[in-house]
């Protein structure tokens, strides 16, 4: 009876050493990696609970820049984020002064407010595949276009979409962010420039290498 005991105790001993030696791995915490929607409407991917530099990436929609940087990077930066590596912060913004670009970017930006978090990043996927081309004389990003991306994305939020219930507040948030240009990336503050780019560049920079120039 005590060597069995015994041997329940060392399991239980053991049990509670791997669990410390998980949750002591360098930015990874017992929290776990979630997205979030933030007062402002900024998205946070992320495990709270760690200490991992964080990367706060500003776009546009209408961008096409933007859209090339996401097809570039965004599986690498998402995969870090879900690795504990680095906190995501999006920030959908609307840069362009001009017709038709400013109306494209402010309805797809007040129609990603609209979707769940479950959604988001899916939605964000559709809205970059289906950007308005070429890029300063065509209109889209219509309502009916983005009612049926966020279905495609898993939500029916087709009342939010078309009311554009958001477009003021995307705006009023937009106009407290002193932006030059999309996309910005900032790994803790600091400006990317080319690296940003480069999903190896990229990486190298978040997990502590030096970069690669580009």
């Amino acid at each position: 009876m005590k060597k069995r005991l015994l041997a329940v105790a060392l399991a239980c001993v053991a049990i509670a050493v791997l669990g410390v030696l998980a949750f002591s791995e360098p930015g990874v915490s017992s929290e776990g990696v979630r997205l979030a929607r933030q007062t402002d409407g900024s998205m946070v991917l992320a495990d709270r609970g760690s200490d991992a530099p964080v990367l706060d990436v500003y776009e546009d929609f209408d961008c096409p820049i933007c859209k090339d940087m996401h097809a570039k990077v965004d599986a690498t930066i998402q995969r870090l984020a879900r690795e504990g590596r680095v906190k995501v912060v999006f920030h959908t913004v609307t840069i362009f002064r001009d017709e038709p670009m400013r109306s494209n970017s402010v309805r797809a930006a007040a129609a990603a407010r609209c979707v769940p978090e479950a959604n988001w990043l899916a939605f964000r996927d559709e809205v970059y595949a289906m950007q308005p081309a070429p890029h300063g004389t065509a209109s889209g990003f219509t309502v009916e276009e983005l009612v049926q991306a966020a279905r495609k994305a898993g939500a029916a939020v087709d009342e939010c979409v078309t009311s554009q219930s958001y477009a003021k507040a995307h705006l009023e948030e937009t106009a407290k962010v002193p932006l030059e240009g999309t996309p910005t990336v900032l790994l803790d503050g600091q400006m990317l420039g080319n690296e940003a780019f480069d999903p190896r560049a990229l990486e190298s920079i978040i997990t502590g290498g030096d970069g690669v120039a580009v």
